[in-house]
């Protein structure tokens, strides 16, 4: 880095526009940056490309030139490093990461600098060669938005396009959806920022846009597929022209003629294929699909500019009728060619699912009207054409492709007429009586059929295909009551009766013989016979759903006997939940679904009777979902019915007493999905989510009905504990993730992704946004939600109690720290919704809290808490002053949080009648403080002494005892003031003076949850992955208007202000308090643990008095972080006579790994603490006192430990156990030192490291010294 910096000015002092070269070659600087960049310190590889984006003389031609190949080569490969781009101390959550802001601004820069013939060829360089390589989500998120910062260059030609494709297709690799999307988005708007148009051809242009996905970026609706139309109609004339298509038409824009041609060559079947027993690629149809949309939307802007300002509405039916004319021959030319039908109902899909708009729909969509009125007319043949492929002409293994494409066509059918009405869908009312009756015909003929043909069990499982989608349309479109029909009514009577997971035999092995050429082959059968029993108890579940009312429950002696005899599947749970369980066994795992839905319907019937059965099902039911956990494409869906089976409103009523064996496995459950939710963002979200419905249906309306769903809440209120309190502290890489989706997710609709993807509330704060909106939907009246709401008040106060009494290690922003943070948090909430007679038992609860060892951001809302109490139940301050005659010896510096409750107590005596006799017993008490021996006390005995005496000469300025006391205490807090001199006793009292809590903060004005939930954690110190942001509150959940706390702060004054310098935190019994008792010193960090004695001067003392060897050797570990490698430096420099071991935290002493290995020696050794952000100082001040900085790295100038002698005053840096020194310090040594290596292994453990080198010095120490003798 030095080295970096001097030839950095160097060439930006020797550079000027007007050369044709540099006087320094830029050799120099490539020579630098290669070595940073092959460093295996990730900060030094982080420094150099910092250091390379903010690079001034890359606008100079004559450098960017001579950079352009280094710049697409070894520094493209560098940001393939993940961590390069996480998000910096300083900036927000959602913010775009400094690397990437800095790419964006250097690549604009750069690639402007460049001569105009020089720029396309760097672009496309560039472009390739990220084309050559599999990157990570991340990297290549963030290199594609500084691509698509770029513009006004012509770059990109056919191979261009190519190459973009080719780092599209590397996006597809990551199963972090929403970042692919977002890579689409910038990849495709790079495309249009620099593709040369009359280059490419509108044939290169489709190919190209057909690899962006419909459901994660190039939605129709979206501002990306506007910028796309916009750019097809600014360029429509200028396209490179194709060889043997004419796209000039007057009146008619290019792309529109291109897409005709391209509809009618898709819908040509070459003669001799038309009869193919294999279905159409669907890419080919999903790119007519969007190219027709396309074409329509550039004809809709070119009319609405043109002077009529009307829309040209018979554009798309002139682009749609080779495709309308073959859909309306369907049902009357028996010889239309089957590939023909295929592709002609794929593109029929492909346009109905690919025109809905994903945004907000415009007034009218002329286009989507259009192309409805259109299909629409040709339903009719549609309709009437699957019919009879679905009942009669399907024979083939091959024909099951065609089985669901026909059945997706239906779906969107269906979707189309709820949204036109239907009663424009006469004719499928009778489509669908047919289909149910020739459907179960299929089924029940030859039903014990013992050498099965091919085509027989073809048509049984589209036949099951076919009826799972009528009940599928039966039960989510009620109103239109196709239950009543005799269709429907057959269905159910065979259904409940039929054999379940009956085994669909293999067909006769003669069929095999007809070869794959004609779609005969056998194999994959068995994945055949599972979607056959799949679509088997799809149909069951929507007739367990109409009948659930008539299933006999455990408590039900016998079923009726008509029932029981006409549909055993309904009249027999019990069997019928056996056979979902084998069925579980034999399905594979996502093909389940409908099988979790029977059994939610069927567990809560025959618990009682049967417990073991429903367990036994319940685990089938997770391992399940454990085996999808890396599929995310079917784990979401299947975790989701599970949920849903396994937390079954009637089964959370269950009670210990009821059923032990069902509660116990239902909380079982719920304790694997919060585990499993650890490693799996979004587990418990969805959870939560059904829970909090499941116990309160309508939020808006908290009456009534309400109170049975509710009655199940108390049962788990564990689980609820849980909600308020969680939040895993994710893994570095793992929080890079949180970050780049919040990034993403705050660019709102500019980023086309977060528009096509559907939101999945995996945000890791939503349990608790859930949680807390839950609470404040409960009304206090309810005598049900009131005990619940005192319930978790007790649960998280026991749970605060067991965290201050765990031996784990407690400090800023651990997870202990995190949960105390969060219970409080939800107490606040709950505080106005609890009786008085409740909060007033929990009082000494909570003022034992108080007493604890507290981090600052918990001792705020513990005052805060108790400034409410007192506030509302003013009558219990006698309670208050109780906790100042505690112990001052055993309180330690958590008196500080009463004290602080009195700088608030002019609000406490609001409701007071008798304010009087409170400020005396207030004086009393604070003026004991006052002279207490430690220096935070007296600084908070102080300030509240000011802030009651104010109270005082407003309130009792007349009474005698209080005038008779005015001079002593207004002269104690006029020395205060001006008497304290000007060191860091002075500073600490205007710092505490202006902290936002004893100054800004106000108990009651700012109560709000964005106070409790954004604000304070803000101000408190809290990492910033703490802070809910209001915007959760308001759009993940439906926070209630009528709330006994408001969502949004009405002062401003607190959300203005900054993080301040006083922090507020309770010191442990463990911890030295030398840091409150020299407070008239300048505090220097690394002299706290010996304030008063040189060091050096104090082991020598020693040294002489225990007749050792002592040396003036400093030895440096603050960069070390395992406590074993400390241990052993610690014995190590004891045994050597250093004369001072510095560590990062004196923690470290208590550890039991560390005094394993020290076995003492640290009584005998001075520690030191130095932090490593303050080792630059503390660097500095040695080697003004005359001490060499000796580092341990190995660099191009080290020199060899076996030819470096030591001076006598050696300060010894050893580096970080991964990373070594860190560059900004190694401009501070004055010589690294390395031990020779003669193995293949790169390095020696740190410890051992050091030890060499303390023993050399020592070593050379020793013979110096018989030298002198």
């Amino acid at each position: 880095m030095p080295v970096l910096h001097k030839i950095n000015k160097l060439i930006e002092a020797t550079i000027s526009e007007s050369q044709d070269c540099p006087l320094f070659h830029i050799s120099w600087l490539i020579c630098v940056y290669r070595r940073m960049f092959d460093s295996e310190n990730k900060a030094v590889m982080k420094e150099g490309v910092l250091h390379l984006l903010s690079l001034h003389v890359m606008k100079y031609p004559v450098f960017s030139q001579g950079f352009a190949e280094f710049i697409v080569g070894p520094f493209v490969d560098i940001l393939s490093e993940s961590t390069l781009f996480n998000r910096s101390a300083d900036q927000e959550i959602g913010s775009c990461p400094e690397i990437s802001v800095k790419l964006q601004k250097f690549l604009v820069t750069f690639t402007s600098s460049l001569p105009e013939e020089n720029k396309g060829r760097f672009l496309l360089q560039m472009v390739q060669n990220l084309a050559n390589r599999h990157w990570c989500a991340v990297p290549i998120l963030f290199i594609s938005q500084a691509l698509a910062q770029v513009k006004g260059c012509r770059a990109f030609g056919v191979e261009g396009l190519h190459a973009l494709r080719e780092v599209l297709r590397s996006t597809m690799i990551t199963h972090q959806v929403l970042m692919r999307g977002a890579a689409q988005c910038y990849l495709l708007q790079t495309a249009l920022n620099l593709t040369h148009v009359q280059m490419v051809t509108l044939e290169d242009v489709a190919n190209f846009i057909q690899h962006f996905k419909t459901d994660e970026s190039l939605s129709r609706g979206t501002l990306l597929w506007t910028q796309l139309c916009d750019w097809l109609h600014v360029n429509d004339s200028v396209f490179k022209p194709m060889e043997g298509v004419s796209v000039s038409q007057p009146g008619r824009p290019a792309v529109s003629v291109y897409v005709q041609h391209l509809v009618e060559a898709y819908m040509k079947v070459p003669a001799g294929e038309g009869n193919s027993c294999f279905m159409p690629d669907w890419f080919e149809a999903e790119r007519v699909a969007k190219m027709v949309l396309l074409a329509s939307d550039v004809e809709e802007i070119q009319g609405l500019e043109s002077e009529t300002h009307k829309p040209k509405q018979k554009g798309l039916e002139q682009l749609l009728y080779p495709l309308l004319d073959a859909l309306r021959r369907l049902s009357t030319n028996v010889y239309l060619p089957v590939l023909k039908t295929d592709k002609s109902l794929q593109l029929l899909f492909k346009l109905l699912h690919i025109s809905y708009t994903t945004s907000s729909p415009k007034s009218h969509d002329t286009v989507l009207t259009t192309l409805q009125d259109c299909i629409l007319s040709t339903t009719d043949e549609v309709l009437e054409y699957i019919l009879r492929r679905l009942t009669s002409e399907l024979c083939l293994l091959s024909d099951l492709g065609r089985c669901c494409l026909y059945i997706s066509v239906l779906r969107e059918l269906v979707k189309l007429y709820s949204v036109v009405g239907w009663r424009r869908g006469s004719r499928f009312w009778s489509f669908i009586k047919s289909l149910t009756k020739n459907s179960l015909l299929n089924l029940q003929a030859n039903r014990t059929e013992q050498d099965p043909q091919l085509v027989t069990q073809i048509q049984k499982v589209v036949s099951m295909s076919s009826l799972a989608w009528v009940c599928e349309v039966a039960s989510h479109n009620t109103d239109l009551q196709i239950v009543s029909t005799d269709a429907v009514k057959a269905l159910i009577n065979y259904i409940s009766s039929a054999k379940l997971n009956q085994t669909l035999m293999k067909p006769a092995a003669c069929e095999e013989s007809q070869g794959p050429q004609d779609g005969a082959t056998l194999q994959g059968w068995g994945r055949v016979a599972a979607q056959c029993v799949h679509d088997q108890w799809a149909c069951l579940h929507f007739v367990l759903n109409e009948f659930a009312k008539l299933l006999p429950s455990s408590s039900d002696s016998q079923a009726n006997g008509d029932l029981q005899n006409s549909m055993p599947a309904v009249s027999c749970p019990s069997m019928t939940l056996q056979c979902a369980v084998e069925a579980l066994a034999i399905l594979p795992s996502d093909q389940v679904l409908p099988v979790l839905s029977c059994m939610k319907i069927l567990v809560p019937k025959i618990w009682r009777s049967d417990a073991s059965l429903c367990v036994e099902s319940m685990n089938l039911a997770w391992k399940v979902v454990k085996d999808l956990n890396s599929n995310p494409q079917d784990f979401w869906t299947t975790l989701e019915a599970f949920i849903q089976f396994v937390f079954d409103a009637n089964l959370l009523r269950i009670t210990v007493e009821d059923g032990c064996l069902i509660t116990t496995k239902v909380k079982e459950m719920a304790s694997k999905l919060i585990d499993m939710s650890h490693t799996k963002t979004g587990v418990f979200n969805t959870l939560m989510k059904h829970c909090c419905q499941t116990w309160m249906p309508s939020v808006c309306d908290v009456d009534g009905p309400v109170d049975d769903s509710f009655t199940s809440a108390l049962n788990h209120i564990e689980l609820f504990t849980e909600a308020c309190v969680y939040g895993p502290v994710f893994r570095r890489d793992q929080r890079l993730i949180q970050d780049v989706h919040a990034f993403i997710q705050q660019l709102g609709e500019d980023c086309a992704a977060n528009l096509a993807i559907t939101s999945d509330n995996r945000d890791d704060q939503y349990p608790r946004v859930c949680a807390i909106n839950f609470l404040c939907h409960l009304d206090p009246l309810n005598q049900l939600h009131k005990a619940f709401m005192e319930q978790l008040a007790l649960r998280l106060l026991k749970k605060d109690e067991e965290v201050a009494k765990s031996k784990v290690r407690y400090y800023t922003n651990s997870l202990q720290h995190r949960v105390k943070n969060r219970l409080w948090q939800t107490l606040l909430v709950l505080l106005p919704k609890l009786e008085e007679t409740f909060v007033v038992g929990i009082l000494d609860k909570v003022y034992q809290a108080g007493f604890c060892n507290n981090q600052a951001s918990v001792k705020y809302l513990i005052e805060w808490f108790l400034m409410l109490t007192l506030y509302c139940y003013p009558e219990q301050l006698h309670t208050f002053w109780d906790c100042f005659r505690y112990d001052q010896e055993k309180s330690k510096t958590s008196i500080c949080t009463f004290l602080s409750v009195l700088t608030h107590f002019d609000i406490l005596l609001e409701n007071v009648i008798d304010k009087r006799t409170h400020l005396k017993k207030a004086l009393d008490v604070i003026l004991l403080w006052c002279f207490n021996h430690n220096f935070a006390v007296r600084l908070y005995a102080l300030l509240a002494l000011k802030k009651v005496w104010n109270v005082c000469r407003s309130a009792c300025s007349e009474d005698v005892e209080f005038k008779v006391l005015a001079p002593v205490i207004e002269a104690c807090l006029q020395q205060v003031e001006y008497m304290q001199g000007s060191g860091n006793a002075m500073k600490n009292w205007q710092r505490i003076q202006e902290h936002f809590f004893f100054g800004t903060f106000h108990p009651l004005k700012d109560y709000s949850i964005e106070s409790i939930f954004y604000t304070f954690p803000s101000l408190s110190d809290l990492a910033d992955d703490e802070w809910i942001p209001l915007w959760k509150f308001s759009e993940l959940v439906e926070f209630p208007t009528n709330s006994s706390v408001s969502l949004n702060n009405p002062r401003k004054e607190l959300g203005d202000l900054e993080t301040g310098d006083w922090v507020q935190q309770d010191k442990g019994e463990c911890e030295n308090e030398a840091q409150w008792i020299d407070v008239q010193k300048k505090i220097i960090p690394w002299k706290n643990s010996i304030p008063d004695q040189d060091l050096e001067l104090l082991y020598q003392e020693r040294a002489a008095r225990l007749g050792k060897f002592s040396n003036a050797l400093i030895v440096v570990a603050s960069l070390i972080d395992k406590p074993t490698n400390l241990g052993g430096l610690c014995r190590t420099c004891e045994i050597f006579g250093a004369s001072a071991l510095v560590v990062s935290g004196l923690h470290y002493i208590n550890d039991k790994q560390f005094q394993s290995l020290s076995v003492s020696s640290e009584h005998w050794l001075p520690l030191v603490e130095v932090k490593p952000p303050q080792l630059i100082n503390y660097l500095q001040q040695k080697t003004a006192e005359g001490y060499t900085i000796v580092g341990v790295e190995q660099t191009a100038k080290s020199q060899s430990l076996t030819e470096y002698t030591f001076p006598e005053k050696t300060l010894l840096l050893l580096g970080n156990e991964r990373e070594g020194i860190p560059a900004n310090l190694l401009q501070h040594l004055a010589v690294c030192v390395e031990i020779p290596q003669h193995g293949v292994t790169r390095s020696l453990n740190v410890h051992v490291s050091g030890a060499l080198l303390i023993w050399e010095y020592t070593h050379q120490q020793m013979n110096r010294r018989r030298k002198t003798m």
